[in-house]
Formats: C-alpha cells, structure tokens, sequence
C-alpha cells in the first residue's frame, strides 16, 4: 500500500523516517507540531499552544475518549487517522450529541515514514473538515523501534446537547423496533482482508464515515430513537446483547432482513464468519417504538448515507434464551454472545 501513496521525498535516506528525536520535546518536537500538525489543524484554542484548551459552551456536555491501533494502518475505504475522527465522533453521535471538539495524540514508532504520518495527517484533516469538529489540543510521543506497532492514535471528544439524548437501553419496552442503519460487517471484512492479503476482487471496503448527519436528522425531526450504538467491536450482535442485558427482555433478530454488501457476504460465505459478529464504523443500531419506526426508517432512506436501513429484529419479553436470529430457514436459534474478536485490532 506504501507504493500508493505520493508525496514529495527527502534526499536522504535517514531522513525518509521518523527518528526519536522528534518526540524529546526540543526543535524537532516543534518543528514536527508546526510543520506538520497547525498546518493541518491550526485554531485559536490548538495554536495557543498552552496546556490544555479553552472552550465555551452554553449547555450540557457529552465527553468520550478512545485509542486507535488497527493494523494494516491502511485499508481500503479508510485508514487509522479516518477511523479516530469517525470513531470519536460517532460515538457522540449516538449519544445524541452534536460532536465540537476533539483531542488527538499520537504514539509513534521511531522508523515510520514520513509519508505514511502525512497520508494519516490528510486525512484526519480531512475527516474534521467534513465533520465541522475542531481539533483544539494534542500530544505527539515517538518511542523505540518495537515499542509500539507503527502508530497508535488515541482521542478524546467533546459534544454539546441542543436537545434530550436518547434514553438508553433501560427504556426499551415489549414490541420495540430494531433498526440497523445501513450493509452490515463492512469494516471487520475490509481489515480482515487487507491484512492477511486474502485476494477479493472486489476487496471489500470498509464503511468508516461520520454519522452525525442522519442522527442529527432524525433529533430534527422528532425521532430520537429510545437507544442507539454505532455497532463497532463485536458488531451488531454485541450491541443486540447488551441492550437485552441492560433492560432484562428479549431480542429477536430477522438475519434474512440484514442488508448486506455483496463482497461481505462473499468473504463471510467463504470463511464462515457470521456478519453479525463483524465490526461496523459508519453503521448504527437503534431502537424506537413500534408507532414511530415507520417514520424513521422512511427518514433515514432519504440520507445519503443510510438509504439502506432496514428494519431487523424486535424487543420480546423475558425469556430464558434473550436473543434469538430467525434463520434463512425460519427457523428461531438462540445467537451466542461475542466471548472475544474473531480479528483483533481492528480499530
């Protein structure tokens, strides 16, 4: 993937690679934050340059922080730099904030190019941009060959409430409607791929995007759903549970109404994983009553990027058993839940 990058080249080799002597706090610290990170992301509160940042707000804060550490660092449909801002951001969105302001540090290994920290720059530039979020403070460590793999990434995020977020889990009632927002398992097939170089054609593409739009549409519009999750790390079914723990009633699931993308139900046909089971990061499950699913559904078919949500499953009441899949063959089978990753460092 290296060969797909371009960008202009140092002279000499030695100069190609980051070096420790970029993360010791000296020139070279500032040379990297004012060459490479206020070019980028430069704002009154980031270029103050102080200890911490200083924001206003007028209302209730949302606050959410998460590490970055997928390998490949580069995958088709996105990369770690797009992922962090999605991710954090995302994880606002769901929480029925309006994403403002994020803090971004960067763990790097001494060695990696430095075409690979602009590619990753660019598009974390990129990301806030179509985001409309501020990066407002940082920090930058470089540590020795071998102590970290490539790049780590870690953020935190800052949100605002103009409205009443969701409610949660704990208010899920009998005859709730599940609805997922969009193709499912995207982004654990594309890393899956990319990283053991299994040869799809087509590759399948990660749905890594910002959510807030069609979130932010449907609080517009008066359906704020009573939960919902961007299903990331164990994919739908680990949301599916946790809501089915956190209220005590059962879930049932339709698989055959679970919108899919063609090259992930190849890769999970050929390798016998379960989609449900695959990370998402630009795909959400949320929940509404029976009377207002319909709206929202209809809502979020008319954004660019759920026109694909379908309605997937139900809330049932208690039951020994509290989530179940109807199966392709209509069949009722309990769905195990996730003890761990299929692939680790996903994101």
């Amino acid at each position: 993937m290296d060969q797909e990058l371009s960008c202009p080249m140092p002279h000499s080799a030695d100069a190609e690679r980051i070096t420790l002597a970029y993360g010791e706090g000296g020139r070279l610290s500032r040379q990297l934050i004012a060459d490479r990170l206020l070019t980028r992301f430069g704002n009154p509160a980031l270029t103050a340059l102080g200890d911490a940042a200083v924001l206003t707000s007028t209302g209730r804060l949302a606050f959410t922080t998460d590490s970055y550490t997928v390998t490949p660092l580069i995958f088709p449909g996105g990369d770690i730099g797009q992922l962090a801002v999605c991710g954090t951001v995302n994880d606002l969105a769901v929480s029925g904030a309006i994403p403002r302001w994020l803090s971004l540090g960067l763990i790097i290994e001494e060695g990696l190019p430095w075409k690979i920290l602009d590619h990753v720059l660019d598009s974390i530039q990129s990301a806030v941009r179509t985001a409309d979020v501020q990066i407002v403070t940082g920090d930058t460590k470089v540590v020795p060959r071998g102590a970290v793999d490539k790049l780590f990434i870690s953020t935190a995020g800052i949100g605002e409430y103009h409205d009443e977020p969701p409610a949660g889990p704990s208010s899920l009632e009998v005859g709730d409607t599940i609805i997922v927002s969009g193709p499912i398992g995207m982004h654990g097939a594309a890393v899956l791929c990319a990283r053991e170089d299994l040869g799809f054609d087509p590759a399948p593409r990660s749905d890594c995007a910002n959510l807030a739009p069609p979130l932010q549409a449907l609080q517009s519009a008066g359906l704020t759903p009573r939960c919902a999750r961007d299903a990331t790390r164990g994919g739908v079914a680990a949301v599916i549970h946790e809501w089915s723990a956190a209220r005590g009633l059962g879930i049932d699931i339709d698989v055959r109404q679970i919108p899919l993308s063609n090259e992930v139900n190849a890769v999970c046909e050929l390798l016998g994983l379960d989609p449900l089971f695959l990370a998402c990061e630009g795909t959400f499950v949320a929940a509404w009553p029976a009377d207002r699913a319909e709206a929202a559904l209809l809502l979020l078919h008319q954004q660019p990027l759920t026109q694909r949500a379908a309605v997937i499953g139900r809330v049932t009441a208690a039951r020994r058993i509290p989530v179940c899949v109807m199966s392709a063959a209509g069949r009722l089978v309990p769905l195990d839940e996730p003890a761990g990753s299929p692939l680790p460092r996903i994101c």
